[in-house]
């Protein structure tokens, strides 16, 4: 009778230990209560969207024949995050696509670490229409503003991304498109980063917009003081580097620039940093974190 009373005990109270019986797994380890601070969590898809972490490869409709394609990489956490995460939008150069330059890029580990989305948006045919490059998409007359939008939107309508920290960068190509993004975009974009790339539109921003720009002075593809050709069919020269920074100070109503570690940064309605390298048409290593350090700050 002893040895069947023990039993009964032990299993008492390792029921109570156990969690009731409706699924409540009981207090976490660390002693804080996952999720929205109502003791939920996020499911594991929200409006369609993956909220566990690591990449997903997702199908995203733009209205027209055929649809349009975007990776992205959920940091740890997401599903017991109370609230949106901030969204960097990063975006492949020319001949290149979303999973080259997910390698590419280092973006994944910053983000992991810090808690924030990336999405890396697939081009048309490799290519991105910034305005007068580049390629498949400049001849197709591809509506790549538009794509870009409806993938914030997405993703910010899904209650995954915060609408007041949604970031653009990009490479070579994909920088001029985050430059447009800026000029023309309806507004909602906090800041952009460009890298290796020429401001060669007409730039209206709609409101003030952030803007950092990486640059190797020994860049041949888009040359730091101007000059090559803008496409295959287009033989006019790049603008030089310095074009940007100082249609941003006066857009911005920026300052001087001041030396800023090895950049140089003005401050204005929004803030300008400039940040030249003695490399060539590359993305540096170490751009990632730079950006979101900047991204972050402003």
């Amino acid at each position: 009778m002893r040895r069947l009373l023990a039993i009964l005990l032990a299993f008492v109270l390792l029921s109570g230990c156990a969690g009731s019986e409706d699924g409540d797994p009981g207090p976490s380890r660390s002693g804080e209560t996952p999720g929205d601070g109502t003791g939920t969590r996020r499911p594991a898809e929200q409006d369609g969207v993956p909220t566990t972490a690591g990449t997903h490869k997702l199908k995203l409709e733009v209205g027209t024949p055929g649809h349009r394609e975007y990776r992205l990489r959920v940091p740890p956490g997401l599903r017991d995050s109370p609230g949106p995460l901030p969204l960097v939008l990063a975006v492949h150069g020319g001949a290149s696509n979303a999973e080259k330059f997910e390698e590419l890029s280092g973006f994944d580990g910053v983000a992991d670490d810090e808690g924030f989305l990336v999405a890396y948006p697939e081009g048309f045919a490799f290519s991105w229409n910034a305005g007068p490059c580049c390629g498949p998409a400049k001849l197709g007359r591809v509506d790549d503003v538009g794509f870009l939008e409806k993938l914030i939107d997405r993703l910010v309508g899904a209650g995954v991304a915060d609408p007041a920290r949604v970031y653009v960068s990009g490479f070579s190509n994909g920088g001029g498109m985050a430059y447009r993004m800026a000029c023309e975009g309806p507004g909602g974009v906090k800041a952009i980063g460009v890298v290796s790339a020429s401001l060669i539109i007409d730039c209206e921003p709609s409101e003030p917009v952030s803007v950092m720009i990486v640059h190797g002075r020994a860049d041949r593809s888009v040359p730091y003081g101007g000059g090559g050709q803008r496409d295959f069919n287009d033989e006019r020269p790049f603008t030089p580097v310095s074009h940007a920074v100082g249609f941003w100070r006066k857009a911005l109503g920026a300052g001087s620039l001041r030396k800023d570690g090895s950049c140089r940064t003005a401050r204005g309605e929004a803030v300008v940093r400039f940040c030249p390298h003695g490399g060539g048409h590359v993305w540096p290593e170490g751009t990632a974190a730079r950006l979101w350090a900047f991204f972050s700050s402003v």
